[in-house]
């Protein structure tokens, strides 16, 4: 009597790394090189959409209510107030544990804090940090992007210095100077991952 195949667990990725590092950029490369079944998972947040966002797919934009009943029924892997400022993020545990079920390999792009929170939970989660050239390109590209105002960006500039002493936490840390090299670093890192199973 033959063994019915068991079903294909996937892995989960924790990608952290301070504000405007480019997590994003670097994600939607590796997204469309890498061949492995990625899946993004999508944050839920308190904040209103920027323009050009979309529910469901850049966030769950919920309200402040809704928000705290799912934290009080520990709907979330994890969330944390952001800046202070009452706006919260969080990781949707049904999503990610869905996801992986069936296989995929799921990706959460969150801060140090819920990186932390996130691997006390799954130990085997693969975590990477993006960093930086140097502290001035950091600070170019937070300036560059012109969606907050100067306190904000300062603050985050703040927070983002605050991440980078937890950086030698992660086990692979990925320097996000030259895109390609980056992408080629990050999909590597998968390769092997894949290859260990």
């Amino acid at each position: 009597m033959s063994v019915p195949p068991q079903p294909q667990h996937g892995k989960l990725l924790i990608v952290s790394g301070p504000s405007g590092v480019g997590k994003g950029t670097l994600l939607k490369r590796v997204f469309a090189e890498s061949s492995l079944p990625l899946v993004l998972s999508v944050s839920a947040t308190t904040r209103k959409p920027r323009t050009g966002e979309t529910d469901g797919v850049h966030y769950h934009f919920i309200t402040s209510g809704d928000f705290e009943n799912k934290r009080c029924r520990g709907d979330f892997l994890e969330c944390f107030e952001v800046f202070g400022t009452g706006t919260w993020y969080g990781t949707l545990r049904k999503e990610v544990e869905t996801a992986l079920a069936a296989g995929r390999w799921v990706v959460l792009e969150i801060d140090v804090k819920g990186a932390k929170a996130v691997k006390e939970q799954f130990p085997d989660a693969v975590m990477l940090f993006v960093k930086p050239k140097n502290i001035e390109v950091l600070k170019e590209r937070l300036a560059g992007r012109g969606t907050e105002t100067k306190e904000a960006m300062w603050q985050r500039l703040s927070v983002a210095l605050d991440e980078l002493r937890h950086a030698d936490e992660f086990e692979h840390q990925i320097v996000n100077d030259d895109l390609d090299a980056a992408v080629g670093q990050f999909i590597d890192i998968l390769k092997q991952r894949k290859d260990n199973n």
